[in-house]
């Protein structure tokens, strides 16, 4: 039996009004900022204002089976959409933030459908866009459109992150993500560190002397 899920109006009021004043709108979020490995996930979503999809929210109010189902919901409705993934490396070689914004910028520029106007979760908007662009505090929450594209960012870097605990199931990837628990920082402590960990990150902490 599918959870019922329903949509705070506010949030496709709230896109709406955006969409009257700026024409084709595009949600952008990211997920992945703060762990201590894998890639960051940045996403973008253009939403169909005709066919509203009932749930959409901020993924972190979401249970995980949710996100779920409503990964599958935006992929088959949504008028385009485009996922990134930015690896360790270039977040070691451009700092978290530039990594994060050139991910989003991305998203952005490999929807099928261009939008007019782009939304962006944050305080920040790419520098770079062909698009107008309005950050959002807490635009996850307040958009649906943002909200539709953390739901694909979140639930996308999760999929990578059990992918890779099936392949290193020492470091518990599934249990934690990379995020940067008691328990992660034992198993680094124990068994070392692999190429899809963030050096950047782990040299703040001592675990990293490269």
């Amino acid at each position: 039996m599918l959870p019922k899920m329903t949509t705070d109006p506010r949030l496709y009021a709230y896109d709406a009004e955006q969409r009257l004043a700026h024409g084709i709108l595009c949600g952008v979020d990211e997920a992945g900022r703060g762990p201590l490995c894998g890639p960051v996930c940045c996403a973008a979503v253009i939403l169909n204002p005709d066919d509203p999809i009932e749930g959409v929210n901020d993924s972190k109010k979401l249970t995980e089976k949710k996100r779920e189902i409503l990964f599958d919901q935006i992929i088959a409705r949504a008028l385009a959409y485009k996922v990134v993934f930015i690896s360790p490396q270039e977040i070691d070689e451009r700092n978290i933030l530039w990594a994060t914004m050139d991910g989003m910028a991305q998203a952005v520029a490999g929807l099928s459908l261009p939008p007019d106007y782009v939304l962006v979760d944050g305080n920040r908007c790419p520098p770079g866009l062909a698009q107008p662009c309005q950050a959002v505090i807490k635009g996850d929450a307040t958009s649906a459109s943002i909200g539709a594209a953390s739901v694909l960012a979140k639930v996308s870097r999760d999929r990578y992150m059990l992918a890779l605990d099936k392949e290193f199931p020492q470091y518990q990837l599934a249990k934690h993500k990379g995020y940067p628990t008691a328990l992660h920082y034992q198993l680094i402590a124990e068994y070392g560190i692999q190429p899809f960990y963030r050096r950047s990150f782990l040299k703040k902490q001592g675990y990293w002397h490269g």
